[in-house]
């Protein structure tokens, strides 16, 4: 591990003139060490990464790099060119140029190396060292850490004198650097530069402080398309900036590597939020409701210290980002995959639940656009449109019947994908990549054998706990580039295609025959308490993990091309009470205005809008705001808006839409009876008891006195008269 590099990988005199030819010389290095075998394809692909990104930084510097299935081992090549090359830089050219190749399957430790090195690429005495450095023995032993810049005698303009021209940036501070530089580097942390921001600016101005005296707190994200060396510079730079701005700031670095989350305490007394990056940020609902600056990840390198300052004018301002309840059942139904991890400090019975809403967020999607067409099918082509042909073979242009017929058969096919995505997709949560290819293909079988929703649990479970055991063993270098192409898809797909269709496929698609032909018996008060209950469920936490719950058992009885009559009743029970609380909030706040604060009623105008479309996170402000009296009094509509639902037999075979699809559902004037008469339940209970709540000895909060009184932000607001 330590001969990552050597000095055969190192190049002091480069004579290419262009980033391709750079890395080109560099690229056929590491091939005559065996260590890429193919060139071409490698080359392929250090371009590919280059497209998506530039990768010069500040300061003299380019990072051309990738993960490619060509490499053998992680390898890293230096190259030095004194009249500096183009790779993109805003300050210009790089005279230091490193080229890093990861197997396509690399393991932890081997990144961690790497990332260690985009770190040590921000500390000018590093740079500085590599610029003095006059042998190749010496600079590989200086990549490595086997040597300190310390104990390279480094001429005092070394920064600037063989900086290439154009290039913006300068090394000032390099020799102050190199005298701590050796503490630094025997403790195995990267290197931190002594003093001041990348450009040589002074410290941020304002105050350290937040303003209840404590330090000022920033969390912060960092993420690029690779993960190996823009992730961990952005890092350290922001490291740096909040050391020298006098803040605390921590940064989870969503790397290759995986990433270690945040702890949830820290995350909660954060006073701003920084997220660089290039690729979706994993689990950003954490962040909500608090200052954010959302930026690439290169400006995280580039320019930390203005984005500190601008979360600071942020937090100053009162700005926030909406905020909304992680995993809620309305963000999923929209459509936006949340993806998961499971942190390895959570117990696991949390990891159990993160692991299986992975799946959830990515199927649900397919459950609104198939239902959805299936639904309109049937409405344009009547309830005998399931058994019409092939529209491949009979399809009329002029003819209603067949356009049915072709939407009900599209949104069948999206239907086919429900079990394997929810499959795949709790393995993903589970093994990340790696368990995509087991989960599938366990779904794919939970399907052909009819083992149903119950199935396509088990599946994705059983696949990402096999590829978790997989990636423990330790195996031989030479076969770790193919591990994640060939011998994890390999060995986990003959796994759990023996353990679904040998031994526990049976009993689960027995299990889920059981669960279907019990809905479907559900007749008189049996069906009205279930739709009682999930109503209950559905209004208890607005959004939150017992909504989710709710919500998932009626998708799920949904999900398959011919649903019974209970399923489809069921399914629009959960969705009338979803639509309950925040429509109820938005009629109290127009018909009791003076009893909301000011930022409620404009909330309640949202609400409206919210609450028609089943989005049940509309209420949330109002219940963080007064909790003992909003949400019993949510609980008490939506539980009669679901057993009403269930008494009047309303059916829906949409999962999602409000009552944008009332057009979709049976019996829908009972249906929106269901949903207003819960809404008046909720309405009056809120507006009786907010009426009831005593007067504070300064009378503060009561009705009608215009003093004042704590908005959901902590602000104090005058209440109208």
């Amino acid at each position: 591990m330590s001969e990552m590099i050597t000095a055969d990988l190192v190049d002091l005199d480069l004579s290419a003139d262009t980033k391709e030819a750079a890395a080109r010389a560099l690229a056929e290095r590491m091939a005559a060490l065996g260590r890429v075998t193919d060139l071409d394809g490698f080359l392929a692909d250090v371009a590919a990464r280059e497209a998506q990104m530039p990768t010069g930084l500040d300061g003299g510097i380019g990072i051309p790099h990738c993960r490619s299935e060509h490499v053998t081992e992680p390898t890293l090549a230096f190259g030095r060119k004194a009249a500096g090359i183009d790779f993109g830089a805003p300050d210009g050219p790089a005279d230091l140029i490193f080229l890093i190749a990861a197997p396509a399957g690399a393991d932890d430790a081997h990144l961690t190396i790497l990332s260690a090195l985009a770190r040590q690429l921000t500390n000018t005495a590093f740079t500085a060292a590599l610029r003095a450095v006059d042998d190749t023995e010496t600079a590989a032993a200086l990549i490595r850490g086997d040597r300190t810049p310390a104990s390279v005698d480094v001429p005092a303009d070394a920064g600037n004198a063989e900086r290439p021209e154009g290039s913006g940036a300068t090394e000032a501070g390099a020799a102050d650097a190199v005298a701590s530089a050796e503490d630094t580097a025997v403790s195995g942390t990267a290197p931190v530069p002594s003093a001041g921001v990348e450009d040589g600016s002074d410290p941020v101005p304002g105050t350290t402080a937040a303003p209840d005296g404590r330090p000022f707190r920033v969390v912060a994200v960092t993420s690029c398309p690779t993960g190996i060396a823009h992730t961990y510079m952005a890092a350290e730079s922001l490291e740096n900036a909040g050391r020298e701005a006098g803040i605390e700031l921590v940064v989870e670095t969503q790397g290759s590597a995986g990433f270690t989350r945040l702890d949830p305490a820290v995350i909660a007394a954060a006073d701003g939020v920084i997220l660089a990056h290039d690729v979706p940020v994993r689990e950003k609902e954490r962040f909500a409701g608090k200052p954010t600056v959302d930026v690439g990840v290169k400006a995280g390198i580039n320019r930390p210290a203005e984005l500190v300052a601008e979360v600071r004018e942020k937090a100053a301002r009162g700005e926030v980002t909406a905020g909304s309840a992680p995993g809620s059942a309305a963000g999923s139904a929209a459509g936006t995959p949340v993806e998961r991890t499971g942190g390895t400090g959570d117990g696991y019975g949390t990891r159990l639940r993160t692991w299986l809403m992975s799946g959830v967020s990515y199927m649900v999607p397919f459950v609104a656009a198939g239902g959805l067409l299936i639904a309109l099918g049937f409405a344009i082509g009547g309830w005998q449109v399931n058994k019409a042909p092939s529209v491949m073979d009979h399809f009329v242009w002029t003819q209603a019947d067949s356009w049915g017929a072709l939407l009900f058969q599209i949104g069948g096919v999206a239907f086919n994908f429900l079990i394997p995505v929810l499959a795949g997709y709790i393995a993903y949560g589970m093994a990340d990549r790696p368990g995509l290819v087991p989960g599938f293909v366990g779904g794919s079988i939970a399907l052909t054998i009819n083992a149903g929703f119950l199935g396509g649990l088990a599946a994705g479970l059983i696949a990402g706990g096999v590829v978790m055991a997989i990636q423990k063993v330790r195996i031989p270098a030479a076969v770790r580039g193919i591990m994640p192409v060939v011998v994890i898809p390999l060995i986990s797909s003959a796994v759990v295609g023996f353990l679904m269709f040998v031994v526990i496929g049976k009993p689960i698609a027995s299990a889920q025959k059981g669960m279907t032909d019990w809905l479907n018996g559900l007749t008189g008060a049996n069906a009205v308490l279930l739709g009682a209950l999930l109503g209950l469920m559905m209004c208890f936490d607005l959004g939150g993990p017992v909504n989710k719950v709710a919500y998932t058992f009626a998708t799920a009885g949904i999900a398959v091309a011919n649903p019974g009559d209970s399923a489809m009743k069921i399914m629009a029970a959960v969705m009338a009470a979803g639509m309950v609380p925040p429509l109820a909030m938005a009629l109290a706040t127009t018909v009791r205005a003076r009893l909301f604060t000011p930022t409620e009623r404009e909330n309640g105008k949202a609400a409206w809008v919210l609450g028609a479309s089943f989005i049940t996170e509309g209420a949330i402000p109002f219940a963080a705001a007064d909790p003992l009296r909003v949400i019993p009094s949510a609980m008490a509509g939506g539980a009669v808006t679901g057993a009403l639902s269930m008494t009047f037999g309303a059916t829906l075979r949409a999962p999602h839409g409000g009552i944008f699809v009332v057009p979709l559902i049976g019996n829908p004037f009972l249906y929106l009876i269901a949903v207003a008469a819960g809404v008046g339940v909720t309405t009056a209970l809120v507006v009786v008891l907010k009426g009831l709540r005593k007067r504070s000895p300064s009378g503060a909060g009561a009705e009608g006195t215009g003093t004042g009184t704590v908005s959901p932000a902590g602000s104090k607001e005058p209440v109208a008269a």
